[in-house]
């Protein structure tokens, strides 16, 4: 399996076993480094102290008995340790007997013994015995006694080792888990959000950078629930406004069209009739019937364009925002004759974006209509300015207020909803006297003007 397919505690678990293998490695280096010196420095010791050894054993042997002192030699030299001593007669036969089954005895296996056996070194010393030379004494170093107890000590060093490091592996690989698990909980979770569940929570584990990121999706998941929430409400708003625009839409047009055109029909009716009746028409009846279908079609087309107005203000993006915002409050006051409309619209551009138009037009219809329909004003105030890439308006009135136990509506709630949608603050200060309704809506540079023309004060 790949290594970018393995899991993270696998990798951590590889990682340190790695180590503990280079570890390892460099340990059995240093360990035959010193144990190859330990053995030369030994022996070559031995060697001279049992080189020693034989030298005085045979110049105390002078006053022995000729035949003795070969026999002599070979068993007080025969069980010793790191060297071997040979005793050759004259013929060069070896006196005494060999050791079988002593090499048989080695647990050290060849190749470490390669690695720590140091070059074998022999001595020659001749036995003379009043003048006569009886023999010769051969001393040979033999590190295979040193080897042993080498090869015994690094296995026993390495047997615990191992098992040191595989209980300490066994304990990384669970602790890991462990520690790790929070992860998979947290992958588990992002599943969820990924499918549309917000529900998702996980409860803070004990290690303190984990529990920083568990709060941290918390906090995110609980931010995406309400977020999913907003916009639920939103969408039902949204269908509520429209069911609710289609509903005054059709009685407008059954409480205002209906009646019109059912007079258009009678006095088209009554004309026919005039037509159809006496060979001399009466002029005058049919001027009386002409102005008064002109009449029925003046009301059509005000009530036209009173509704098409609502449902998009044809004149923004076409004359400056402005003046829109002028011919707005100048309705108002043809249609509260006892209200006084006034509007101030110093350093505004002719026109930002169409979203930004319209929202700052819908804020002032809807505070205008609420400060009349609400609160009884009888003088509205409008204010906007455009300074430092932000536009600020503001409309207060001498009315009442909104009631206190009135229920905020689609108007003021889609005032709202619309200057947070372009990143702006929305505030109603209703602490009277009046109402004051307050937004503020950044504009991006490239879109700050489309141009530099700023429209007078003007007051309706």
């Amino acid at each position: 399996m790949p290594w970018s397919q393995w899991s993270t505690r696998t990798r951590l678990v590889a990682v340190v076993l790695l180590i503990d293998v280079m570890a390892a490695a460099i340990s059995c280096g240093v360990v035959v480094f010193n144990a190859r010196n330990a053995v030369r420095v030994e022996t070559r010791a031995s060697l001279a102290t049992v080189e020693n050894l034989v030298a005085d054993t045979i110049r105390l042997s002078n006053t022995a008995a000729p035949e003795t002192v070969l026999q002599t030699l070979d068993l007080r030299f025969r069980a010793l340790r790191h060297v071997r001593v040979t005793v050759l007669d004259v013929e060069g036969h070896h006196v005494g007997r060999d050791e079988p089954g002593r090499k048989a005895s080695r647990e050290a296996p060849e190749w470490f013994s390669d690695m720590i056996l140091p070059p074998i070194e022999r001595h020659s010393l001749p036995i003379r015995v009043g003048g006569r030379v009886l023999g010769t004494a051969q001393i040979m170093t033999q590190p295979m006694d040193e080897i042993e107890e080498i090869w015994g000590y690094a296995r026993a060093l390495s047997l615990t080792t191992f098992a040191i490091n595989a209980a300490m592996l066994v304990a990384l690989f669970l602790a890991l888990g462990k520690i790790l698990a929070p992860l998979n909980r947290l992958g588990e979770a992002l599943t969820q959000l990924e499918h549309h569940d917000y529900t998702a929570r996980l409860h803070p584990p004990g290690t303190p950078e984990l529990a920083v990121i568990a709060e941290r999706f918390n906090k995110v998941a609980e931010a995406l629930a309400q977020t999913r929430s907003a916009n639920a409400n939103l969408n039902q708003k949204l269908l509520t406004a429209q069911d609710d625009e289609r509903r005054r839409t059709a009685l407008e047009l059954h409480d205002d069209f209906g009646p019109c055109l059912f007079a258009l029909e009678a006095n088209a009716a009554s004309i026919a009739r005039i037509a159809a009746g006496a060979r001399d028409v009466d002029r005058s009846k049919l001027a009386a019937r002409a102005a008064e279908i002109g009449t029925i079609v003046g009301q059509v087309q005000g009530v036209n364009r009173a509704l098409l107005n609502r449902l998009r203000p044809h004149g923004l993006g076409q004359a400056p925002l402005p003046t829109c915002l002028d011919l707005l409050l100048r309705g108002f006051g043809e249609r509260h004759p006892g209200t006084t409309f006034i509007g101030r619209f110093d350093n505004l551009a002719r026109g930002y974006n169409d979203l930004v138009d319209l929202t700052i037009f819908r804020c002032v219809q809807e505070s205008a209509t609420n400060a009349v329909r609400h609160g009884g004003a009888k003088r509205v105030e409008a204010t906007a300015n455009d300074r430092d890439g932000t536009v600020t308006v503001e409309i207060r009135d001498d009315g009442t207020g909104i009631p206190a136990g009135h229920r905020i509506g689609l108007g003021l709630s889609g005032m709202r909803e619309r200057v947070e949608a372009l990143q702006g603050t929305f505030t109603l200060d209703n602490n009277g006297p009046g109402a004051i309704v307050r937004i503020a809506i950044p504009i991006p540079p490239e879109r700050s003007r489309e141009t530099e023309d700023l429209s007078p004060a003007q007051s309706v």
